[in-house]
């Protein structure tokens, strides 16, 4: 097999949901399933935490910055795609979380033009045609106000500000062939959900299935499932943590990545009027670490073994608890109700939506 490279730019104004995009990201596209994701982090905020240099407090002009950060977003984009060609999975995905087009909302074209072809003559063209994709999340200061400082309280741009750089953003990537716009007309979640089917019509890949379902059932064969289906396992903690703010849920989850793992932070806020806003993103292990240190004492971590496959069409997910040895939980993903279950799964009951069968109501009692 031939190996599949390719290439999907996240951008947009600030607080827009590239972050907790990329967590599904890395959440959805598993090295079990022959996937390897390459993630290359904002370069602006690399330099400006890492190197003290930044555009503003008298230290460099905007127009000198930018060419700190266009040399450095080429090297890593050039490392990037080395290391695609030589990991072992045959289909890789590399997510730039801004690239090189975001530079342009910072200064005149003509200033853009000039930077860019001090590195070796490029040209805007040729730089749009190094991307398979752009998908611009349209800013929260766009519809979705009252979210805007969520899981970030140190946001310093005001609204207007994150509006108008949504704008200018939005304008520099609009000469890519396939610029594609998820914007806050529907919630946080589905606003994510709608940039995770975009991700998958570029690939080509079986796009997620619109409707959730969650069921209770008899513990299968898990083995027989997995000679049948294909069912990859995939194991997983998840960890409350202590209240910090009222209305904000916070954890943390460990996850096997092939023979690694990695760690996310997730935050699940409560509005007034009931609704929920989650955020998330990945983290190292010394922050997974840290973060233990602040675990719910009341609650227990989550540990479950989570079975992937497909069945006439639909995804299907079996989470299977070690407290429960004769019992697991069922998600289906599926275009519409009414759809078979595999024959060697009984249905105990649907459960879709039961706060019973909540991780954290399973944190506290430990049953099913």
């Amino acid at each position: 097999m031939a190996k599949r490279i390719t290439k999907i730019v996240l951008t947009g104004g600030p607080a827009a949901g590239k972050t907790t995009l990329i967590s599904r990201v890395l959440h959805e596209f598993k090295q079990e399933d022959g996937w390897r994701v390459i993630t290359i982090p904002e370069t602006a905020t690399e330099l400006i935490s890492g190197f003290g240099i930044r555009p503003f407090g008298g230290c460099m002009s905007m127009l000198a910055f930018q060419d700190f950060v266009i040399a450095d977003q080429i090297h890593k984009e050039q490392l990037a795609l080395r290391a695609a060609e030589v990991v072992p999975e045959d289909n890789v995905l590399i997510i730039y979380d801004r690239a090189l087009m975001d530079d342009k909302a910072y200064i005149t074209d003509d200033e853009f033009r000039e930077v860019l072809a001090r590195f070796d003559g490029r040209t805007e063209a040729g730089v749009l045609a190094g991307y398979d994709a752009v998908i611009h999340l349209v800013t929260c200061a766009k519809g979705a106000e009252f979210a805007y400082n969520l899981g970030n309280a140190a946001r310093t741009e005001s609204l207007e500000y994150a509006r108008e750089m949504d704008d200018r953003t939005l304008r520099a990537w609009s000469g890519h062939p396939n610029l594609r716009i998820v914007d806050n007309s529907v919630n946080f979640e589905e606003k994510i959900n709608h940039a995770m089917r975009e991700i998958y019509r570029v690939l080509g890949e079986p796009e997620p299935m619109v409707e959730k379902r969650k069921f209770l059932v008899e513990m299968p064969d898990v083995e027989a499932l997995t000679q049948r289906y294909n069912a990859l396992a995939l194991d997983m903690m998840q960890t409350y943590l202590n209240v910090s703010h009222p209305g904000v849920e916070r954890r943390i989850r460990q996850q096997k990545n092939g023979e690694d793992y990695l760690y996310f932070y997730t935050e699940k806020h409560t509005m007034e009027d009931g609704a929920r806003w989650v955020t998330e993103k990945p983290i190292s292990e010394k922050a997974y670490i840290r973060y233990l240190m602040e675990g719910d004492s009341s609650l227990h971590s989550v540990r479950k073994t989570k079975y992937r496959f497909f069945y006439s069409g639909c995804r299907f997910e079996l989470d299977v608890y070690p407290f429960s040895a004769d019992r697991a939980v069922l998600f289906m993903y599926s275009p519409s109700a009414g759809l078979p279950t595999p024959p060697e799964i009984t249905v105990l009951k649907d459960v879709t939506g039961d706060p019973a069968y909540k991780n954290r109501q399973l944190a506290r009692d430990q049953s099913l």
